[in-house]
């Protein structure tokens, strides 16, 4: 039965932020199903997240779920309305029964308070109404971007204008899982990442699933960066899990 990747966006973010990989996986005769989220809708939490997962799968076997960002809260609970042959988490955060995402940053130490304030600045200033007078830090490509640093301007201007507005409603409920679905989970970090620095998610990884991740080089939004090399690493997975 054919591998169908399965592509779920972070925060803000829907299927175009996965385009290029998806194109490249598609290019290799690869299933793939990137999903766009009810973000926008106050009254959606974590668990209309996954439902729309679900939903958007259904009637597919041999699922590898690729969870960016955000999304490391959303996939778990998918791995419990489907079955799921892997969950690979892309710079993800990951949760603690009972933890609200807008908690998570403090439980789990995250190093700069400055780098939230930048992506913050970042994400709202990516409404196509440019940059002047705004922080560098909100200047998509540029050296203080936290997200799209090492894309082609072109690209990373685009990237930014895409950002969608993101509802705060799944960041203040509690994570509902009581633990860790029994799913084989990897793990895989990009050394160059600014919002999630490696050395931070080294300890995430290891303290929450007790894993050593996988690396890559890369900012935040490989998927965008490396598309080729990121699709190698999951056709990687794909195999060693068949296997």
């Amino acid at each position: 039965m054919t591998t169908t990747f399965v592509l779920i966006p972070g925060a803000a973010c829907d299927s175009w932020h996965w385009h290029l990989l998806a194109a490249e996986l598609r290019a290799r005769g690869r299933a793939v199903v990137s999903v766009d989220l009810p973000i926008e809708d106050d009254a959606a939490g974590l668990e209309e997240y996954a439902d729309a997962v679900a939903a958007a799968v259904a009637g597919r076997g041999r699922l590898m779920l690729v969870a960016h960002s955000f999304a490391g809260f959303t996939a778990p609970l998918v791995c419990a309305r489907v079955p799921v042959d892997l969950l690979v988490l892309l710079a993800a955060m990951v949760p603690l029964p009972g933890e609200a995402p807008k908690e998570w940053w403090a439980a789990t130490k995250h190093p700069d308070a400055q780098v939230r304030r930048a992506g913050r600045a970042a994400q709202r200033a990516g409404d196509g109404t440019g940059a002047d007078g705004a922080p560098e830090a909100a200047v998509p490509g540029s050296a203080a971007d936290p997200f799209f640093q090492d894309l082609p301007p072109d690209l990373a201007a685009e990237a930014a204008i895409r950002w969608r507005r993101q509802s705060e409603t799944p960041a203040a409920r509690p994570w509902p899982m009581a633990a860790w679905p029994p799913v084989d989970t990897r793990f895989l970090l990009c050394r160059q990442d600014r919002l999630f620095p490696a050395p931070f998610l080294r300890t995430v990884a290891m303290e929450r699933l007790g894993l050593v991740p996988d690396e890559m080089e890369g900012g935040h939004f490989p998927m965008l960066s490396r598309p080729v090399e990121l699709a190698d690493r999951l056709e990687g997975y794909s195999s060693t899990t068949a296997g």
